[in-house]
């Protein structure tokens, strides 16, 4: 991959160049490089430990348990984020085995990442005894906000972008084009007609600005209108599903189910956004009514709850 890629976007008459790479130094015998994809991945997973610590601490939620789970959580992210990616192109890694852990290639699925955190931040929650649904709900928040950030990185990049478009924040470079053209047969078997030299959705900006008034949204929402543990992590469900169930059918590297035309991400999505949303739907009835197990620690119950400050 260039070290660059020149952008042209459709509404402006003139190039930008976009490198992927920040930096290059030697230590001695060694090369060492700083790319700008791991930079906003790292910057965003700071923010997003940043944020927590604080809602943690305003929240009674004890920290050093919290770390505990967010660090364990990372590993188990990263493992499940390559094991999605792996088990929807099996066939290519059954033939190329050695490639499975060449991570640096590329082939993170953020679904992935999501299901194999989530399952090892509960492991890890139960064995250090901190509850699991506050632990959620602070990775909930965090999580919008590595995304927000982290999809820059695809930009660096030139990738996770869309179908032509004639919008006026269709882009256009050379690591596009080439990449179309490279792939043109692959496109065709699925129905996906692509010009090289026409612009296309940067559907990275379009997750990234959708995950960044999220991350904003369920950070307020943590501090002023959670009613019961877990409405932040249903929340994300509905948000994020929703976003990304529409923009994947945008993009043209989705991962499709054995040989056929459905977007696995789409499906994810679609069953993410429905069953967080029938979970909120219970779970404000619930807390109405006064019977969820999980109601927030420290606020008194009575009758008539008096509504939280900034919500209606």
């Amino acid at each position: 991959m260039k070290d660059y890629s020149v952008v042209y976007f459709n509404a402006i008459q003139r190039g930008f160049s976009v490198p992927s790479t920040l930096c290059e130094f030697s230590i001695g015998p060694l090369d060492f490089s700083i790319k700008l994809y791991g930079l906003l991945i790292a910057t965003g997973y700071l923010i997003a430990l940043f944020t927590a610590t604080k809602l943690a601490k305003r929240n009674g939620v004890d920290v050093d348990k919290l770390y505990d789970a967010v660090i364990f959580g990372t590993l188990g992210g990263i493992i499940g984020a390559r094991a999605y990616y792996v088990l929807f192109n099996l066939s290519y890694y059954m033939a190329n085995p050695s490639h499975i852990i060449k991570i640096t290639e590329g082939g993170l699925a953020i679904y992935g990442g999501i299901i194999g955190a989530l399952l090892t931040a509960f492991v890890v929650c139960k064995i250090r005894k901190i509850n699991v649904l506050d632990v959620f709900d602070l990775a909930a928040v965090g999580f919008l906000a590595g995304q927000g950030i982290g999809r820059w990185g695809n930009f660096t990049n030139q990738e996770a972008f869309g179908v032509n478009t004639n919008l006026p924040w269709g882009m256009k470079s050379d690591t596009v084009r080439e990449y179309i053209i490279l792939n043109q047969s692959y496109f065709q078997s699925k129905g996906i007609s692509m010009d090289p030299e026409g612009y296309v959705h940067p559907t990275f900006l379009y997750e990234s600005i959708w995950c960044i008034l999220g991350f904003i949204m369920l950070a307020i929402m943590f501090d002023k209108c959670r009613k019961f543990k877990g409405q932040i992590a249903l929340t994300y469900g509905v948000w994020y599903g929703l976003e990304r169930m529409i923009v994947e059918g945008l993009r043209i590297d989705s991962l499709y189910v054995a040989n056929t035309n459905i977007r696995v991400s789409q499906v994810l999505s679609a069953t993410l956004l429905l069953c967080c949303l029938i979970g909120l739907i219970v779970g404000f009835m619930k807390a109405k009514n006064n019977k969820v197990p999980e109601l927030l620690e420290g606020v008194e119950v009575v009758e008539e709850p008096k509504e939280a400050e900034g919500c209606e």
